[in-house]
């Protein structure tokens, strides 16, 4: 981001929201762009100052919790089991009288380019032109414990089961839902902006790429990765707050590669925080303010503040490729803030959450202006960069190098392979090519120094006067395709570097298509862009490898729902309550979103009934699904009770679903168990 020293000595000072949605893209490039002025608010609007069409929608969009492997870590067996938080798509609509843009940032992984398409073709069933590919932007926030199953190309498909209807649509529907709310609530409104660094929640995990860049280039910054917090402030007309959307680069990978429940992780839980907060009284997902908190240049950034260090011997890792003398890179690993990765998860959430509402709460600066936006296809295996007067490179097929399978130090890789690889392995480079053919030689001397792996390309081939901008990177979005780095970064070959698929010109390539976006926006030229060559929508050879779930079976003598281990009498504030039912398989419960499978809720003595107060949704509730034997299967139930909790009688409830046969048919049915009622006190058992 800019820096804009003028906004904070005038009153108003002219620029320029290039709001630059970088995209990992195999052939899609957005920018939005709001000419803006900033204007210190003092008083009450001036009547010059024509307000925004606003709206805000957050919808439920978390898929199956079962057996579904989840999207980040590559992990093919570290599957679902089970619910730490709900996921979340959240959707903000800005409109100038002209022109009409939305923003979505969503609780995943990163957005496939067959999700964007399916959004984009359910909008156009029920919007036609309204919301289309150049005004929609989805963002995913990186949470590394959504189910995964949503891409149509082979290599994401190896490790996630191949393409899963089942976690797509939840997505889609929840995205479009999202949409559908921030549509319904559109009404005139303001948006104020606010900026700050927040420090002590993110590292560089690859401090020896970043020293490869030029002096003068390091010089310009005070940190090895971008402190910078922007927030977003929306209100009505009566100056209420209806919404909130900051930006901050941290990947969201406190929950690390052991977890086996599905989590929005800590970007996650700076939503859940900023909302529980404003919608004071409501359950999570529910309540008029939205809280988005989306990704940003997070690439080589890491939530483990503690750093890398070897399992095994509490040493810190080989600084150059980040392996352990015994264990290789599967035991270095890097540890977050906190005692273990729910609390890590806690602390970077809350950090991140504490200083958005900091700058919420200070937000002063009035965006004011006109709206643009530029969106183009492009084929990014064969851009041709300017770099200076005389000479041009070029970008290449895509390929993942060496390093890639190495993994980072938030999650390495299995099998032998470390960072910081410029040579190939004999052995891998054959399997290779018995498997995938040998990549060409130009390929590999495009991609120079790195060593391929996967030659990926092979396998699936497609400026103007901005004065003082302020520009707001928001990764992830509309298309996934690993990372971009420096010409200099790309050079060490570490996982970034190795990641970065279409060789070591390819951010110039991306520098260079935004450029062109930006003055087609700055000339008012915007319909004169090349539109591009659309993406492939494939309709056969999806293959999913996820069986369907079978018939669940209960023990013997025993019910769907009944308890095997049942709650204490009494407990204090602090403590930890855990159950465990006779459950079905959570698949079976089919489309989960706006539902739950526990309820914590406490008697209400005034009105003779039970009121719920969490649900699975909340930061207090962990849902753990153990699949058994024979077809059977249990649900542990636990709630951290906290500290602030009303002291009184509670239950819990479990409730979901099982599959069963009734002579030829196979049926599903709802079922429930509930605990026994057992109280929470304060400071003594006994009073």
């Amino acid at each position: 981001m800019a820096s804009l020293p003028l906004c904070r000595r005038f009153s108003a000072c002219e620029t320029t929201l290039a709001v630059l949605f970088v995209i990992a893209a195999l052939v899609n490039v957005t920018l939005i762009s709001l000419m803006a002025t900033w204007k210190t608010r003092t008083g009450p609007p001036s009547p010059q100052d024509k307000p925004y069409l606003i709206g805000v929608g957050r919808a439920d969009c978390t898929g199956p919790p079962a057996e579904i492997p989840l999207m980040g870590y590559a992990n093919p067996e570290q599957t679902a089991a089970g619910i730490h938080t709900r996921l979340y798509s959240r959707a903000f609509i800005i409109d100038d009288g002209r022109r009409r843009v939305v923003f979505v940032t969503v609780d995943v992984g990163m957005i496939s380019q067959r999700l964007r398409l399916e959004v984009l073709r359910a909008l156009q069933v029920k919007y036609g032109d309204l919301y289309r590919q150049e005004n929609l932007v989805l963002s995913g926030t990186h949470t590394h414990c959504g189910p995964a199953g949503y891409f149509q190309y082979t290599l994401f498909m190896v490790t996630s089961k191949g393409f899963i209807k089942a976690s797509i649509m939840p997505l889609v529907n929840g995205i479009v839902k999202s949409i559908d709310i921030a549509h319904r609530n559109v009404n005139p409104g303001r948006i104020y902006r606010s900026r700050g660094e927040l420090e002590h929640s993110s590292l560089n995990r690859s401090p020896h790429s970043y020293l490869n860049n030029p002096k003068e280039e390091r010089d310009r910054y005070q940190w090895n990765t971008d402190k910078k917090v922007l927030v977003l402030k929306f209100t009505d007309l009566d100056g209420d707050g209806i919404g909130m959307l900051s930006w901050f680069a941290v990947h969201a990978v406190s929950m690390n590669y052991t977890n086996r429940m599905v989590s929005s992780d800590n970007m996650g839980y700076a939503s859940y925080l900023m909302e529980q907060d404003k919608n004071r009284g409501q359950l999570p997902g529910q309540g008029g303010f939205v809280a988005g908190f989306s990704s940003s240049n997070l690439g080589d950034v890491s939530p483990n503040t503690r750093g890398p260090r070897c399992m095994n011997t509490g040493l810190p890792c080989d600084y150059l490729n980040s392996s352990c003398p015994v264990g290789g890179t599967k035991m270095c690993k890097a540890f977050g803030p906190g005692d273990d990765m729910f609390d890590s998860t806690r602390i970077i959430g809350h950090n991140v959450y504490r200083k958005a509402k900091e700058l919420y709460a200070m937000a002063v600066e009035e965006v004011v202006g006109s709206l643009q936006a530029a969106h183009q296809w492009v084929n990014m295996t064969d851009v041709t960069v300017q770099i200076n007067d005389t000479h041009t490179v070029s970008t290449c097929k895509p390929a993942l190098g060496h390093s890639f399978a190495a993994g980072t130090t938030d999650g390495g890789g299995d099998l032998n392979f470390t960072q910081g690889a410029v040579e190939g392995d004999p052995f891998w480079d054959g399997i290779r090519d018995a498997l995938l053919g040998e990549p060409s030689s130009q390929t590999q001397e495009c991609h120079h120094p790195k060593p391929i792996l996967f030659s990926t390309g092979e396998e699936l081939e497609s400026e103007g006067a901005f004065k003082d901008p302020e520009v707001v990177l928001a990764g992830l979005s509309n298309i996934y395709t690993h990372y971009i780095t420096t010409y200099e970064e790309y050079q060490v070959q570490r996982y970034e570097g190795a990641s970065t698929i279409y060789g070591p010109h390819t951010l110039g390539a991306y520098l260079q298509k935004y450029r062109g976006l930006a003055r087609a926006i700055a000339q008012d030229k915007v319909s004169e862009l090349p539109l591009g060559p659309p993406p492939p929508f494939f309709e056969k050879n999806l293959i999913s490898l996820l069986p369907a779930p079978p018939v669940d079976r209960a023990p013997e003598n025993s019910s769907f729902g009944d308890v095997l281990q049942q709650v204490y009498p009494v407990y204090r504030q602090g403590e930890v309550v855990s159950i465990t039912f006779v459950a079905g398989n959570p698949r079976n419960s089919g489309d989960i979103r706006d539902k739950t499978f526990v309820t914590v809720e406490i008697y209400d003595n005034r009105t003779n009934s039970w009121e719920i107060v969490h649900t699975d949704a909340s930061w207090e509730t962990r849902f753990h699904w153990l699949k058994g034997s024979n077809q059977q299967s249990n649900a542990t139930i636990e709630w951290h009770i906290p500290f602030v909790a009303p002291c009184g009688s509670y239950r819990i409830k479990h409730l979901g679903h099982y599959k069963h046969r009734a002579g030829w048919q196979t049926l599903v049915s709802p079922y429930e168990g509930t605990s026994d009622v057992f109280r929470v006190t304060g400071s003594s058992y006994w009073q």
